[in-house]
């Protein structure tokens, strides 16, 4: 291949629509992923700070196991152990079916990073203001969502911002559980025109599109939000 073909920017044009559909699948499953994972991993770390003890080792046991196992290991599981070999979360579209396993996958992966996370947040705030909290008649579960976790939040805005980003790149693995997403797409695009420096740099555009502006959001509501002490 000469140079004038590794410059050759017709490939991105031909096949525009096909990356596009690629990076909405991205967004997708990014968007839907943010919303299950920050679900699990908020109820991740309130086992972890929770009095009861098997509440703390079952969390402490989920972070140990989904933060030290590759994502590539668990979208795995999730496409060739849930659905081929066990039958589960199977649809008769086949992409379909991809999205959902790819979503739960990188949300069980992504919920132990935001659950450490919030457990440093949790970490911040005074010990006094739980203690208020109970002396006024309010459960652990209540102090917890109503004192505790608010504060929490607003103290980690910038590294769950971190952890989204982090997110939004890993859902390049997301084809090994069938779903095709942007880094899918730039594969097959290899595959069909070969490696030009074009493709290449169309798609680490395209990613960076979807992160940069995320860490500057987060980075500016990190300042807006933060907890006076």
């Amino acid at each position: 291949m000469n140079l004038h073909q590794l410059l050759d920017f017709a490939p991105v044009f031909d096949h525009l629509g096909q990356i596009l559909s690629g990076f909405w699948t991205t967004v997708r499953l990014s968007a839907a992923t943010a919303v299950f994972a920050l679900i699990i991993g908020t109820a991740v770390a309130g086992m972890r700070v929770s009095p009861i003890p098997v509440l703390r080792a079952a969390g402490t046991l989920y972070v140990n196991i989904f933060r030290n196992t590759p994502l590539t290991l668990i979208l795995l599981f999730c496409g060739l152990g849930l659905r081929d070999t066990l039958g589960l979360w199977t649809n008769a579209d086949a992409s379909l079916s991809g999205y959902w396993l790819s979503v739960l996958g990188l949300s069980v992966y992504t919920a132990a990073f935001i659950c450490e996370s919030l457990r440093a947040g949790i970490n911040t705030v005074p010990l006094g203001q739980a203690e208020a909290a109970r002396s006024i008649g309010l459960t652990f579960n209540q102090s917890l969502r109503l004192v505790v976790l608010p504060q929490a939040f607003r103290s980690v805005i910038a590294p769950l911002g971190s952890v989204l980003i982090a997110m939004i790149k890993n859902t390049s693995v997301a084809l090994v559980a069938g779903s095709v997403e942007a880094a899918a797409v730039m594969k097959q695009m290899f595959d069909d025109v070969g490696g030009t420096i074009p493709v290449f740099l169309g798609f680490a555009i395209g990613y960076m599109i979807l992160t940069l502006p995320t860490g500057y959001f987060f980075g500016w509501l990190a300042k807006r939000m933060a907890v006076s002490r």
